[in-house]
C-alpha cells in the first residue's frame, strides 16, 4: 500500500492510498479521513460509497464531511466506484452509466466483466481487511452510507451482511435496480439475463427476507431529475412498510441529485451514525 496524498483537515488527516487489489486484479485508490481522536485510540468508521462516474475523491472534496467527522470522532473511508487501469474493460460505447466508474457494487459473473468487476467482495471483504490492519479504526463500530449507485450499494451490502454495520444511510439511492434503466443495464451485463440472480442486489426486494432491523436514514431530493425513472424511492418505502422494517425516508423539497444536496445534510447523516456507534 502506497500513500499518495495527505492533508491536515479539522485537526485530523485526510489521506489517499493506492494498493493492488487481488479481488479486482488491478491497482485501486481509496481515501481515509482520520479524526484527531484517532491519534490516541481506535475510532468508529463510516464507509462511503459514491455514485456513477465518481472516484473516491468526489466525496472527499465536495461533501464537507470532515468537519463533522472531526467533531464526532469518526473515521471516513471512501473507495473508488469501479476497477480501473490497463486491461479493465469498459462500456464498448463509452457510456457513463456502465463500466468504468459504474461497478454497481456487484460481483460480475459474465464475460468480460467477471475478471475485474467484483466491487461487492472488494467493499465487503478486501478493503475492510486492509483498513482494519493498517489504520486506528474499530471495525466492530461501523456504519455505511452512499449516494445514488452508492446508496444502492450501502443498502444492499448492509442488508446482506447482518452484524457488520450498526447503521446505514443513503442519499438519493437507486432503490430497486431490477426496475430501472440504470440497474437493468448494469445487472443485465454484469450478471446475465437471469433476473432471479439480480434480486440479491435490490434493496427493495431484500427487505422481505431481512431478519436484522438496522437504523436506516434515507434522504431524497424532490427536485431530483432522476427520481421518477431511476431512483424509485416509492418502491423502497412500500417494501419497508410491507416488511415491517422501520426506516426514516425523507423527501427534501427543492433539492436535486448533486453534492450540494449531500453537503446540506451530511452533518445530520454523520450525527445519525454517531448516535449508533
Amino acid at each position: 500500500m502506497e500513500q499518495i496524498g495527505s492533508n491536515k483537515c479539522f485537526g485530523g488527516q485526510q489521506q489517499r492510498f493506492r494498493h493492488h487489489s487481488a479481488v479486482l486484479d488491478c491497482d485501486m485508490t481509496f481515501s481515509v479521513y482520520l479524526p484527531p481522536q484517532a491519534e490516541t485510540a481506535p475510532v468508529p468508521v463510516v464507509w462511503w460509497l459514491s455514485g456513477l462516474t465518481c472516484t473516491d475523491e468526489n466525496f472527499v472534496t465536495k461533501a464537507g464531511a470532515q468537519r463533522y467527522a472531526a467533531e464526532l470522532g469518526l473515521a471516513l473511508v471512501a473507495p473508488d466506484t469501479s476497477p480501473r487501469g490497463q486491461g479493465v474493460p469498459d462500456d464498448p460505447e463509452g457510456a457513463w452509466d456502465f463500466g468504468l466508474g459504474a461497478g454497481f457494487y456487484v460481483n460480475a459473473t459474465e464475460e468480460p466483466w467477471r475478471g475485474h468487476y467484483r466491487m461487492y467482495d472488494y467493499v465487503v471483504s478486501e478493503l475492510p481487511d486492509l483498513v482494519g490492519a493498517g489504520f486506528p479504526v474499530d471495525l466492530a463500530r461501523a456504519g455505511i452510507s452512499g449516494h445514488s449507485m452508492g446508496g444502492h450499494g450501502a443498502l444492499t451490502i448492509a442488508l446482506r451482511n447482518p452484524g457488520r454495520f450498526r447503521s446505514v444511510t443513503a442519499f438519493s439511492p437507486i432503490c430497486s435496480p431490477t426496475r430501472c434503466p440504470w440497474g437493468e443495464k448494469a445487472l443485465g451485463n454484469y450478471l446475465g439475463p437471469d433476473r432471479d440472480s439480480w434480486r440479491e442486489y435490490d434493496a427493495s426486494l431484500l427487505l422481505a427476507a431481512s431478519e436484522e432491523h438496522l437504523p436506516v436514514l434515507v434522504d431524497q431530493g424532490e427536485a431530483d431529475d432522476f427520481l421518477a425513472e431511476q431512483l424509485r424511492t416509492e418502491l423502497l418505502r412500500e417494501a419497508s412498510a410491507k416488511a415491517g422494517y422501520p426506516m426514516s425516508i425523507r423527501l427534501q423539497p427543492g433539492y436535486d441529485h448533486s453534492y450540494f444536496f449531500i453537503a446540506s445534510f451530511i452533518g445530520e447523516h454523520l450525527d445519525f451514525h454517531a448516535s449508533h456507534l
